[in-house]
């Protein structure tokens, strides 16, 4: 198996003798922290302007719950922060409040959940946990980070242009995107909001491929496929989905700008604005959404499987136990990157789709519930009986597995069509894939962070501060989001700036109010989390070697930031990543590198 990367391995020893490692340490500040084509300080990169991204998204999402929380109040501070024109009075003028809650969701979703954890996690664990010097290729590895940088700007900067930003919600469904005359929101922000995304699609590849490359041709000595942590596996698979996928994103965003701009009517048919006929005919707004959903689906597990490999680091790491079904964990990951190309069609129930081919997306959407299932079994299955730590990463790890089920089991009734159609313009969807896709991911990130943080920046962070933040993101994350269901199934819909006008909803004005209450104080305890990463990086203890007595090969590196990630030679690896609590052994922990001893098994299968 691994005969073939003795090249890599002592191809890597040449390129770095001891001269060349001297001269990194001479770099100047811009090509060492600003232009570095080193794994670690991308990631550092990544993490950081993933944080920024976040707490713009979140500030969106808290103006809009005090405006659905409280629609007939007037707030000072939403007219300080939207100024005279859009926040007049104190109030959220409506185009406004669409365009929140559309570029609230695109930051989430790209910026944040795709961008923070690939880049972050991806970039950081797969030289260190594959035994290799750093990616495959340096340079496109910065330029990764440069394009998802340059695309977080230009959606910043769609805030601030005349017409305000995209409103046609994240997903921008023409005709409102199609249309710069439709709506304020259709007009520069929306050109914007394309350009941005076509960047970060750009970063996303070039990401992609080289952590694919970086899996399959640079591994160390010994280090088979079936050795390899699950978090890599998940990175692996996440990254063929990116590479798949994106680009039919970018073939939607192509002919949305030629009917923007050149008078196409690719999605556009037999519309009238104003009174005024337009020109265009023959055109399908479906197609728009075959084509984005084809990237919309995958792009779920895109965000998901990251925190679920970083979940099984961390589960396996604090319980002291092997991770239960490693190969069915593998099966799994696979399992669900297929099926995730063949759901599409859910997202479409409403769009009059024939009921059999409706029926056949049923059927492929209920499948991924068992690879899905298999997953949180064997998370459960690992944590039982296991000698736990409750580290603030295992408390979020263990938070992930809990969102991720009681998300899922709502999925399986959206899986239904005919169960779908009431629901699936209220919040009940809004509840779903908040709590699925976009909790689940974010606590996992969170899991990362606090789990790898003595690896990005050498020190510890402050252990009780990382306790109140778990409990008040996870009671204030279920407060928010589980009342939204039955607010669905009441009929509230979705994207309305207010429902004042709906004297049947009137009675589920406490119940939106709650709601609010709890988006509110859990965007406030994020910044407990904001300080501590900050002030943990420069002033937080520094950390030992191996704080958390892990197998993984990024442990065995200096508590350094040495270009070239080991000093000497390459680690050869002897056996998988979950040697924990093995009987016979001395230590509860045996790492990757520890020769086997005569009769001792494997547990990756070898």
């Amino acid at each position: 198996m691994s005969d073939h990367h003795e090249h890599s391995a002592h191809g890597g020893e040449e390129g770095h003798s001891p001269e060349h490692a001297h001269e990194h340490h001479e770099q100047s500040f811009l090509s060492k922290y600003v232009f570095s084509m080193d794994h670690k300080v991308i990631a550092r990169q990544f993490l950081i302007t993933a944080v920024v991204m976040a707490l713009v998204g979140m500030v969106m999402s808290s103006l809009f719950r005090l405006q659905l929380g409280w629609p007939n109040h007037k707030f000072w501070l939403i007219e300080y922060l939207l100024g005279d024109h859009w926040g007049k009075g104190g109030t959220i003028d409506p185009n406004m409040y669409l365009a929140l809650v559309t570029i609230h969701g695109t930051i989430m979703v790209f910026f944040l959940l795709t961008g923070g954890l690939s880049g972050t996690f991806a970039n950081l664990l797969i030289p260190y946990q594959v035994g290799a010097r750093d990616m495959a290729s340096g340079f496109l590895n910065m330029l990764s980070f440069w394009f998802f940088l340059i695309s977080s700007v230009v959606m910043l900067c769609s805030l601030f242009v005349e017409g305000g930003p995209a409103s046609s919600g994240w997903t921008v469904y023409p005709p409102l995107s199609a249309l710069p005359q439709a709506i304020p929101g259709s007009g520069t922000g929306m050109t914007l909001w394309l350009l941005s995304i076509t960047l970060f699609v750009i970063s996303a590849l070039l990401g992609g491929l080289n952590y694919i490359i970086t899996v399959f041709n640079m591994r160390t000595k010994g280090m088979s496929m079936t050795r390899l942590p699950l978090t890599i596996w998940a990175f692996l698979v996440t990254a063929i989905l990116g590479v798949l996928s994106f680009p039919v994103l970018v073939s939607a965003v192509v002919l949305l700008l030629m009917d923007r701009t050149f008078g196409t009517s690719f999605y556009l048919s037999d519309i009238y604005i104003g009174g005024q006929a337009l020109e265009s005919s023959g055109g399908s707004p479906i197609l728009y959404q075959h084509l984005f959903w084809f990237l919309g689906h995958p792009e779920v597990y895109i965000v998901l499987l990251p925190a679920l490999g970083i979940a099984s680091e961390v589960i396996a790491t604090q319980a002291r136990k092997p991770i239960f079904g490693y190969r069915a964990m593998i099966g799994s990951i696979l399992a669900i990157g297929f099926l995730s190309f063949i759901v599409w069609g859910h997202h479409m129930f409403i769009t009059g789709m024939n009921p059999f081919l409706g029926s056949v997306f049923v059927f492929t959407t209920l499948l991924i519930a068992i690879p899905s299932a298999v997953k949180a079994f064997n998370y459960i299955t690992t944590l039982w009986k296991g000698n736990i730590k409750f580290t603030p990463a295992m408390l979020f790890a263990i938070g992930l597995v809990s969102t991720f089920v009681t998300g899922g089991v709502t999925g399986i009734i959206l899986a239904d069509s005919a169960l779908d159609v009431p629901v699936h313009d209220t919040y009940f969807v809004v509840a779903h894939f908040h709590i699925v896709m976009g909790l689940s991911a974010v606590l996992g990130m969170f899991a990362g962070v606090y789990h790898w943080f003595p690896k990005l920046f050498l020190r510890q962070m402050n252990k009780k501060m990382g306790y109140l933040h778990f409990w008040l993101t996870f009671v204030c994350a279920y407060g928010t989001f589980f009342p939204m269901h039955f607010l669905g199934l009441a009929g509230v819909p979705r994207r309305y700036y207010t429902n004042s006008a709906f004297p049947m909803f009137d009675q589920l004005v406490n119940l939106n109010m709650l709601v609010s209450v709890f988006a509110i104080v859990g965007a406030l305890a994020q910044f407990i989390f904001v300080f501590n990463f900050f002030y943990s990086m420069f002033r937080g203890p520094k950390s030992e070697q191996n704080p958390w007595h892990s197998n993984a090969l990024e442990w065995t590196t200096p508590m350094a930031h040495t270009h070239g990630n080991w000093p000497g030679a390459l680690p050869v690896v002897h056996r998988w990543a979950y040697d924990y609590s093995k009987p016979g052994k001395r230590l509860d922990y045996v790492p990757q590198t520890v020769p086997l001893e005569e009769g001792e098994i494997d547990g990756g299968g070898h």
